[in-house]
């Protein structure tokens, strides 16, 4: 623990009983100096109540004494066994109730433009479960018809700093494992400038071979030279019959 618990009701208790400065208070409660001189003139937290730091074991009174008698001296909270580890929790991150009904658009958002992304990255990004996660990816969720994809960001569910080192995460984890991605993915799962910076040398050879198999060809050469030759007949036969009709005449 970096500061005692009710830190706002310890300054305040400390503000009234003790002669420590206004810096020592802030430092010891994890407080700005004038939020704690705002307590004192009575500004700040009118109506909280002091909550005794040395009655519930949070600090030693030798330690009030050291920091009256020296302005300089940082007061130290007391060793507690039993709040090791308590910062080290781990779950799904906290999602107020009023967005929690966001949370199925932002899922399936993160699964459509971001498939590279683990059920666990998402979890963390959005703060649910992986049950939520699997049944909008397998499109089982109860209400999957009228969920629409809509950024997490712009729902405020995470930061676009924690969405994009998210990101390029699995980007280094996919190619670690060596998967090989077409050029959609890739510009979906690397940066702005990355992306803009790749080349299209892929997709020019396809293109050309198809457009140069008919020149090899060439046959309407042959056509026009077998029009030519097949109308000399019909015109000497034209010739004939007016040769024929002539002395009838």
């Amino acid at each position: 623990m970096n500061k005692p618990l009710m830190a706002k009701a310890t300054a305040v208790w400390l503000v009234d009983n003790t002669t420590l400065s206004f810096k020592q208070v802030a430092d010891f409660c994890g407080m700005h100096e004038l939020e704690v001189q705002g307590i004192a003139d009575g500004d700040v937290a009118p109506g909280v109540k002091g909550f005794d730091p040395v009655g519930n074991n949070q600090l030693d009174a030798g330690e009030i004494e050291k920091g009256q008698k020296d302005p300089l001296y940082k007061l130290k909270l007391k060793f507690n066994a039993a709040a090791v580890g308590e910062e080290k929790r781990r779950g799904p991150r906290y999602t107020p109730l009023s967005k929690r009904q966001d949370r199925p658009a932002a899922i399936l958002w993160l699964v459509k433009f971001h498939p590279e992304l683990s059920d666990g990255a998402i979890g963390k990004l959005v703060g649910t479960t992986k049950p939520t996660i699997q049944a909008i990816r397998e499109r089982t969720h109860w209400n999957i018809n009228n969920i629409t994809p809509v950024d997490p960001v712009a729902l405020g569910l995470c930061k676009q700093s924690e969405l994009d080192t998210s990101v390029q995460a699995a980007v280094r984890r996919r190619a670690s494992e060596g998967v090989v991605m077409s050029d959609d993915e890739r510009r979906k799962l690397v940066s702005t400038e990355q992306s803009l910076g790749m080349s299209a040398e892929p997709k020019m050879p396809s293109g050309l071979e198809v457009f140069t198999r008919p020149e090899k060809e060439e046959k309407p050469a042959d056509f026009s030279d077998a029009e030519s030759f097949f109308n000399l007949p019909q015109q000497d036969d034209d010739e004939d019959e007016d040769e024929d009709d002539a002395p009838r005449r």
